[in-house]
């Protein structure tokens, strides 16, 4: 498996190949994400993002659901920012849209 990739597989036993868009801690809650994507989209064409609580330390470590609205808040403005940089960079010129696509932001 690449690096910033890994597999998850559902209660049917389907195996799903997931990209790693970036890693964080947060500090206002004490736990580390991880945000990801299959690549799918969504009915209005966007890709889907997943986001979850993981363990850095533990090399196979489960992902935990996402419980509480103040962990989406802060998820949410982290992707928030992320996107907005993103837009700056390519309307200055100093991002290609086919540069976009592999590694993580951490």
């Amino acid at each position: 498996m690449e690096k910033n990739k890994f597999v998850l597989t559902d209660e049917a036993g389907n195996e799903t190949v997931y990209d790693v868009l970036f890693t964080f801690d947060s500090e206002e809650t004490g736990k580390s994400y991880i945000a990801y994507t299959d690549n799918s989209k969504d009915e209005k064409g966007n890709v889907q993002v997943f986001a979850s609580i993981y363990h850095p330390e533990s090399e196979n470590s489960k992902l935990e659901p996402i419980t509480t609205e103040k962990e989406w808040k802060v998820i949410e403005t982290i992707l928030e920012t992320i996107q907005e940089e993103i837009k700056k960079q390519i309307q200055e010129g100093k991002v290609n849209l086919d540069e976009i696509g592999e590694g993580t932001v951490e």
